[in-house]
């Protein structure tokens, strides 16, 4: 009979070990028992907590996305202004928080969404977060910009954002600072044209 209070502890731990496994040998090769054995738990703890594999993928899944809604959330409840360019940049940076573009985060995000082609439960988790994401920014272009322009806009930059997580993904060494820069530069672009 497992401790009362156990069961977020033993979550946690296992998301962390799924992180770590991934980082060292990929998902393909992340077993259940190579995450265990990281954890420093049994299989049979995984089978319980989380029934498989492809479970515990979509809890890790759920961490790293809670994790990216607080990294933006912290931002914009932080903000000086209330501009939609404060909330827009405040979404760009908590799309490029240490919390999403860490080894193991970018890894797992990788391999996840290459995961989500295939699994129908991932892709939904895939879908929530691309329409959080473009739901957020097409808000705050609205509040500047016509509708279709700003649906326009918030479509252009999640496809920047995206583009460039997966570029620094990819990338020997990811420069954070050009890649905020690049997405500010077309921010402030989409913005001008409401000024006009």
């Amino acid at each position: 009979m497992p401790k009362v209070g156990m069961q977020p502890i033993r979550r946690s731990q296992l998301i962390a070990a799924t992180l770590q496994a991934v980082d060292q040998v990929g998902m393909g090769d992340a077993s259940i028992a190579y995450i265990a054995r990281l954890a420093g738990v049994s299989n049979g703890i995984i089978s319980h907590y989380f029934q498989d594999k492809d479970g515990l993928l979509d809890a890790t899944m759920r961490h790293l996305m809670l994790a990216l809604s607080n990294a933006v959330r912290e931002r914009r409840a932080a903000l000086a202004e209330d501009t939609p360019r404060a909330h827009l940049r405040a979404i760009i940076d908590g799309n490029f928080d240490d919390s999403q573009v860490n080894g193991p985060a970018m890894k797992t995000w990788l391999a996840f969404w290459c995961s989500s082609m295939h699994r129908p439960a991932l892709r939904r988790l895939q879908r929530v977060n691309d329409h959080r994401l473009y739901s957020n920014l097409c808000c705050q272009f609205r509040r500047v910009l016509a509708v279709p322009e700003a649906r326009r806009a918030a479509r252009g930059l999640a496809a920047l954002i995206d583009g460039l997580w997966l570029r620094g993904a990819l990338s020997d060494r990811f420069d954070i600072d050009q890649a905020l820069h690049i997405a500010y530069d077309y921010l402030d672009r989409s913005l001008e044209t409401a000024a006009r």
